[in-house]
């Protein structure tokens, strides 16, 4: 940017700036301590970071006196450019500066496109709802009612391999429920309280973990040491543990093979869940490879 330039800001202090930048449109607030602490800084020159800040974006922060923190201001438009791909990932991995710590190296690795890609600002908004502990009133189109306001009270953002979505209680259907976040086109944060009820921790899909245990596939797979190998399995076996509210995503994702005697043939079964017992009472499996509950489950 050439205001930077212009203003001579050195790279470190750029990147300071870009802490600042983030942490107004992901968490909503920040204060001169989160600088501190962050890079390792004194008071004073945190100070001059945030008058700096001031100057190139004037009306993006409020000071609010009784808490001595800089509040996202309604007219925010961030200084720096937040690629969706690319914060997403660091959202997920808890890297919470501005910058790509690769910089601008071209490494000779490249991934598959990803057709789904939400709107960052959409995902900003609901982050600063996660951790306010607020809800939220979104617009939200789905497959069979069309688009209508919802109430949520969103706790958890997901990539469940193929597309992102929430994880949140729906005040509607007064229910833990996942949401595209393709899908939703607006988000409002609400000043009210959360009830017990909608916290996460009553989300019992969520927080209860199941042990899978997956193996070669005894029937698709001839040579399954090729097979252990691609999953780091040890001794024949690769041991997670998941959400309940994840499963069918992680089992769809990796087309494992969730019936009762490895019996789906084809060659993209190369693992078959050897307990399946495990996934008794878990929601979104009409999505897992073959899974249907039987009486012995």
């Amino acid at each position: 940017m050439n205001m930077f330039i212009d203003k001579g800001v050195s790279y470190v202090q750029k990147q300071r700036l870009a802490y600042i930048d983030f942490l107004l449109m992901f968490r909503g607030y920040f204060s001169r301590s989160d600088l501190t602490a962050k890079f390792e800084m004194g008071m004073a020159n945190a100070t001059r970071d945030i008058a700096l800040y001031k100057e190139l974006s004037p009306n993006n922060i409020e000071l609010e006196n009784s808490t001595k923190q800089y509040l996202q201001s309604k007219n925010f438009k961030p200084l720096f450019n937040h690629d969706a791909k690319k914060t997403l990932v660091k959202l997920a991995n808890d890297i919470t500066d501005g910058f790509d710590a690769i910089g601008d190296i071209s490494f000779p690795i490249d991934a598959p496109s990803q057709l789904n890609i939400p709107d960052i600002f959409i995902v900003a908004k609901l982050v600063q709802a996660i951790l306010n502990k607020k809800p939220v009133n979104v617009i939200y189109t789905s497959l069979s009612s069309g688009s209508a306001s919802r109430e949520l009270i969103p706790h958890s953002i997901v990539d469940n391999g193929l597309r992102w979505h929430v994880r949140a209680f729906d005040r509607k259907t007064k229910s833990f429920r996942d949401f595209v976040l393709t899908r939703v086109s607006k988000v409002t944060i609400k000043d009210q309280i959360i009830e017990p009820y909608e916290d996460k921790l009553e989300d019992h899909q969520w927080m209860r973990m199941m042990p899978l245990q997956l193996v070669p596939h005894p029937k698709n797979v001839q040579h399954p040491t090729a097979i252990a190998m691609d999953y780091g399995m040890e001794n024949g076996v690769l041991e997670l543990n998941v959400r309940a509210a994840l499963a069918g995503y992680l089992l769809r994702r990796w087309n494992v093979d969730c019936t009762l005697n490895a019996e789906l043939s084809g060659g993209e079964y190369q693992l078959w869940l050897k307990n399946r017992q495990t996934l008794y009472g878990a929601e979104n499996l009409a999505i897992a490879p073959g899974y249907q509950q039987s009486e012995d489950d």
